[in-house]
């Protein structure tokens, strides 16, 4: 397939991981579901016209629809701070699975928990970790991992004096709810 016919493919999967319908999304973007339909199918032929208002309603680049020849594999995202932990992307912003280096700073209490869609799973590289997971408050060293369901209430914290480090991997509604913030 040339990277021409990936278009319609990355576009339909783009759309899906946003959880939006071939209406809502032609509709923000202001065309009709039948064009989007044959674009996503390849039946259409793609325009700048028609995907500039389709990539910015996804929040992706045009870039992200047309692979390279000979994609870089080096994974080239910011670490960013947030709520004190320090967040360092492992994999491409548009990879259906997020995965993540989390350092957390060493905490007296656990954070009050959080409940979100989406499925977990964290893997201990130092540090000691603590996890409240419902009513349930478990203690994870170095090399312990951990796998959860998001909708039960839970906090992830570091005990002790030292900061923990750790590999954390989401699903997508998973990630959205930990790394996406309001712009202030």
């Amino acid at each position: 397939m040339t990277g021409l016919e990936q278009i319609g493919p990355r576009l339909r999967a783009a759309r899906q991981e946003r959880g939006l319908t071939l209406d809502e999304l032609a509709t923000r973007a202001g065309m009709s579901a039948s064009t989007l339909s044959r674009l996503e199918s390849g039946k259409r032929q793609a325009s700048l016209e028609l995907l500039l208002p389709l990539t910015r309603q996804l929040g992706i680049r045009i870039d992200d629809l047309v692979p390279d020849e000979r994609p870089d594999p080096r994974v080239r995202r910011p670490s960013v701070t947030r709520h004190g932990h320090i967040v360092a992307p492992l994999t491409r912003e548009s990879s259906p699975v997020q995965t993540y280096k989390v350092t957390f700073p060493p905490l007296d209490a656990a954070p009050a928990p959080r409940v979100h869609e989406g499925f977990e799973w964290f893997y201990v590289l130092s540090g000691r970790v603590r996890l409240v997971l419902g009513e349930q408050e478990l203690e994870l060293g170095a090399g312990e991992a951990a796998e959860f369901d998001t909708r039960v209430p839970h906090s992830i914290s570091a005990l002790g004096s030292r900061p923990a480090e750790l590999i954390s991997i989401f699903n997508s509604a998973g990630e959205r709810m930990h790394t996406r913030v309001a712009a202030d």
